[in-house]
Parts: structure tokens; C-alpha cells; sequence
């Protein structure tokens, strides 16, 4: 499997994208999985090279139509629970 390269977007692509993508680098380390995680802001997600896109369900529903890459939701981007369940779902469905 390539490596994994998971953007983390939020308006800016600072505050909690940056908060996000630490959760996330952490989970995945947990997991023993490598992976390229960074973050990105709601203008530029959809035109930036990655395998998933992980952003809050406001965010998500302005990718639609404009990406053929994978929008996973977060409610909660504090909750490592969630995160984890739905990067494993995401996982289960990867194929790189």
C-alpha cells in the first residue's frame, strides 16, 4: 500500500484543521499506519492531490460535486472516538 495522504480542512486551513490533523497523526500512529497528514482550507481542498478529505459536515456539504475524492464527516474534532471509527471505515474501503 502507497502511503496514505489524508487532508484535514476546516475554513482556513489553520485552527481546527491543525487540531484535527494532530487527532488524526495520533490515531494512525496508535494503529501503526504511516501516513502524510495535512491540512487545507474549504477554497483549495477540492483541487489538492489526496486519498480522503476529513472536515465538519458544514464543510462537506461545499465539496460535494466539487471532488471525486472521499468527504469523511467529523461532528466532533476533539472526539479521537469518532475520528477513529471513521478513518477504520474509511480504512476498510481504501484501496491504494
Amino acid at each position: 500500500m502507497d502511503e496514505l495522504s489524508i487532508q484535514a480542512v476546516c475554513g482556513f486551513g489553520v485552527g481546527s484543521s491543525t487540531l484535527l490533523r494532530i487527532k488524526i497523526q495520533s490515531i494512525l500512529k496508535e494503529m501503526g499506519i504511516q501516513a502524510n497528514v495535512f491540512t487545507g482550507d474549504i477554497t483549495s481542498a477540492s483541487s489538492v492531490d489526496c486519498d480522503v478529505i476529513f472536515t465538519s459536515n458544514e464543510l462537506a456539504e461545499n465539496l460535494k460535486g466539487k471532488t471525486k475524492t472521499p468527504v469523511v464527516v467529523i461532528n466532533n474534532f476533539v472526539n479521537k472516538n469518532e475520528i477513529k471509527e471513521k478513518l477504520e471505515e474509511f480504512l476498510k474501503t481504501y484501496r491504494g
